[in-house]
């Protein structure tokens, strides 16, 4: 038997990890016209090994699209697609959390009839969309109007809702990589002056209310917030990031938060100090860590009680039974980068399983 923390349950009032390696959300792009498939069910089951599986970004409304091939979470079909899923995940001893998604500025008008895509502020950055005609250069967005804030907010609420009929285990509002909360949180992307933009309180309020939202169908304990704090991806920037994600955190601690998920790297510059250190004295749920892990890094953070649990992304993708993989000491497969956005089962259900 293995001693290793990273395969040791851990539990908090309403749910029981069988260990500490969890699947960090994944965009894989193979659902069908938003609808989740009978290929991403054996996807996930393949993967019910891991102490927790987050699933891959759902849209909560139409308006929250911004990739090609994506599911979401708002409509009966994609509620009946995802039950499939849950379902033959729990038949495999394993549990999932819905990650909600909106992408707000990081998508293209081939997505919206033509139409804007919607952000805090008309403040666009250089990037590309991936449509269906191919990728596009970005475009300026249109700012919500506060009373669309609202409605967006009560469209995660609902996102929430659908999660618990398509028989999830719990959600994850994703806050991180410059998506829409991350646009609302981070100062280089909101120039707002209603309550949701201007101070730092006003600024975090979208990412508070729509956690407030999720907690409301689920209670705290089954809510997670992903965060990525100092994350310049999709043009994001902010005057103050420790100021402003820890202020985050002691809000979310407030609410009583079961799970707070941070993207911070195993391996940071020099010049930068780690905020997982602050933000471990600060949050008292359960702590996951992600980004660039190993068996070894991951097994250090917890043994040096860094964090509780650490999640894996393209370590799962490559080897569906990484815990067991672990526990035996067994070499890795590497996932093929092609393969990971789109396409068929090839590099997606056909990795082995350790022989």
């Amino acid at each position: 038997m293995s001693n290793l923390k990273l395969l040791t349950p851990l539990k908090n009032s309403k749910l029981h990890f069988k260990n500490r390696v969890f699947m960090a959300p994944m965009t894989r792009s193979r659902a069908t016209e938003n609808v989740p498939t009978e290929l991403m069910k054996e996807y996930y089951v393949q993967r019910a090994s891991a102490g927790l599986i987050f699933s891959e970004g759902a849209q909560i409304s139409p308006e929250g699209v911004g990739y090609i091939f994506t599911p979401g979470i708002y409509s009966d079909e994609q509620i009946k697609g995802w039950k499939k899923i849950t379902d033959a995940v729990h038949e495999n001893g394993g549990l999932i959390f819905n990650q909600l998604w909106h992408v707000g500025r990081v998508s293209h008008p081939d997505f919206h009839g033509g139409k804007l895509p919607v952000a805090p502020s008309a403040i666009a950055f250089k990037g590309q969309a991936f449509t269906v005609q191919g990728p596009k250069d970005t475009v300026e967005p249109r700012a919500l109007t506060t009373e669309e804030v609202k409605a967006t907010v009560e469209d995660f609420r609902k996102a929430a809702q659908a999660a618990k009929l398509a028989g999830f285990d719990g959600v994850e509002v994703h806050g991180a990589n410059g998506y829409l909360p991350a646009q609302f949180l981070e100062d280089g992307a909101n120039t707002r002056t209603d309550s949701y933009g201007g101070s730092l309180e006003n600024r975090a309020r979208f990412l508070l209310e729509v956690t407030d939202a999720a907690i409301s169908v689920w209670g705290p304990e089954r809510v997670s917030v992903r965060l990525s704090p100092r994350n310049p991806y999709n043009g994001m920037s902010d005057s103050n990031p420790e100021e402003t994600y820890l202020y985050v955190v002691e809000q979310l601690e407030k609410r009583k938060l079961g799970i707070l998920h941070l993207m911070e790297g195993s391996e940071l510059p020099k010049d930068v100090q780690p905020l997982a250190p602050k933000i471990r004295k600060i949050f008292s749920g359960i702590l996951i860590i992600n980004f660039g892990y190993d068996k070894n890094t991951a097994e250090k953070v917890l043994e040096q009680d860094g964090a509780d649990a650490v999640a894996f992304g393209s370590l799962f993708i490559g080897n569906p039974d990484l815990p067991e993989r672990f526990a035996a000491n067994a070499p890795l497969a590497t996932a093929d980068r092609a393969t990971f956005y789109g396409g068929t089962a090839h590099g997606y259900t056909d990795y082995p399983k350790m022989k």
